[in-house]
């Protein structure tokens, strides 16, 4: 049987009805970073702690990746597969920026501010026939 499995550990609530990245924050000066991280990146303490980062942000940066990326790249697109993607950074509550796949892909789906929610993508089957897992954004659906 086919099992879902994060892509890496340690980036996202999994199994989870309602995913959330996780991240860590500095028990000293409050800093938060993605992805978690042993030391402050702001104050060098190595009091640190894993913390739910959301699911929720808006996105504050983009562009789209118009080429296959470099070797090794696991997804298992070739120059033949590959299909331009959005790409970019949502601020999270907190103010930490996450780099990740936009699942709108064209420069009319995407505008700075726009309210994103985190979705948990198959990426690729590991040699064990198991979907690795991964993170993505997408718009918030308009009420």
């Amino acid at each position: 049987m086919t099992s879902q499995v994060p892509l890496h550990e340690g980036l996202f609530t999994w199994p989870a009805t309602k995913p959330q990245l996780l991240g860590s924050r500095c028990s000293q000066c409050a800093e938060a970073a993605f992805p978690a991280q042993p030391d402050c990146r702001s104050c060098g303490s190595r009091d640190t702690t894993i913390v739910e980062l959301g699911d929720h942000g808006t996105l504050w940066t983009w562009t789209i990746q118009t080429f296959l990326p470099k070797h090794p790249y696991l997804s298992g697109e070739t120059a033949d597969t590959f299909r331009p993607y959005g790409v970019g950074y949502v601020e999270m509550p907190g103010g930490v920026r996450v780099e990740a796949r936009l699942k709108p892909n064209s420069p009319d789906q995407l505008k700075i501010g726009m309210p994103m929610q985190l979705d948990i993508i198959p990426f690729c089957t590991d040699e064990n026939g198991d979907q690795r897992m991964t993170f993505a954004f997408s718009a918030v659906a308009e009420v």
